[in-house]
């Protein structure tokens, strides 16, 4: 409970340092732009080289993209059924399908669970919410985006993935299992990774703008419903169904409740799919998250 009322702080300093006016607003973006080069990559190149190889980690790095197949399917039913626009069905396919399992996910992962299951979190994340954004997401974008837009390559999208520097740590991280850094390194890294929570925290908290616009309210419903609910309790039925259990599958499951992706809402954004529901579903999503997490983790 402590670790969880210390990240929520975090949170609140990011709104209070928005509200207070003194910094720019692209402030959050520098911080996730060192969270991206900096301190996620030296966090897992510290944790995961001494991760336990469980036998059920083929169920965290599989889950995303079964959560991925099962609300992409909901979306498209629900679509046919409602005659939605070809924008608010590319907004919830990818909004209701990806999950926050990096920037939300790992600080929470760590509030629950402990140190010891961050690397669950960040196989979950880069084996499966970032590949699933590069290749589903890429696809959602090309089908329902703005017509006139660029359209990413084969070769872009693969550039994309081996480029980004969490996924480069995550495969350096992979060769290096079961080995110890020298210390001086090992300290450097333990010392940066340890400043992904405080600064990601401060970063959702200075960009969380929830903003219910009129006719999102009924769509931001459906998508927030299958993220935070639908999708965990899936999730928790399949592992029962499979009889699985420990903290590799639980960590998969709690990050499967995740509220909807942060950068997959930008992607939505700039490909004009909805975006005043793309925004709510980011906000609102992150706000209620806070209330349907802590169920979740009673569920497990």
């Amino acid at each position: 409970m402590e670790t969880f009322i210390v990240t929520v702080s975090y949170l609140a300093i990011g709104v209070f340092l928005r509200l207070s006016g003194r910094f720019p607003k692209d402030f959050s973006n520098s911080l996730n732009l060192y969270v991206i080069y900096v301190s996620l990559p030296a966090l897992v190149l510290y944790k995961v080289p001494s991760m336990e190889i469980d036998k059920d980690l083929w169920f965290v790095a599989l889950l995303p993209w079964i959560m991925v197949g099962l609300n992409g399917i909901l979306i498209w039913a629900l679509s046919r059924l409602f005659k939605w626009e070809a924008q608010v069905t590319g907004c919830l396919m990818l909004m209701a399908s990806l999950g926050n399992t990096s920037f939300l996910g790992i600080p929470m992962v760590r509030a629950f669970f402990g140190e010891q299951a961050i690397s669950y979190a960040m196989i979950y994340d880069q084996l499966g919410s970032f590949l699933a954004l590069a290749t589903f997401g890429t696809l959602v974008l090309a089908i329902f985006g703005d017509p006139d837009g660029p359209r990413p390559s084969l070769r872009d999208v693969i550039k994309k993935i081996i480029t980004f520097p969490p996924f480069i740590a995550l495969g350096i991280a992979l060769l290096a299992l079961g080995r110890t850094f020298p210390a001086p390194l090992s300290s450097l890294l333990n010392g940066l990774g340890s400043t992904l929570v405080p600064v990601v925290m401060v970063a959702v908290g200075y960009q969380l703008t929830p903003r219910l616009e009129p006719g999102t309210t009924r769509f931001l419903a459906v998508g927030l419903f299958l993220k935070l609910v639908v999708s965990p309790l899936a999730a928790l039925g399949l592992s029962k169904v499979l009889g699985l259990g420990g903290v590799a599958v639980d960590v998969a499951i709690f990050e499967a409740g995740m509220p909807p992706m942060v950068s997959a809402g930008a992607l939505a954004i700039m490909a004009g799919l909805s975006p005043r529901l793309t925004a709510a579903l980011v906000g609102v999503g992150i706000l209620l998250s806070f209330l349907t997490l802590p169920i979740l983790f009673q569920l497990l």
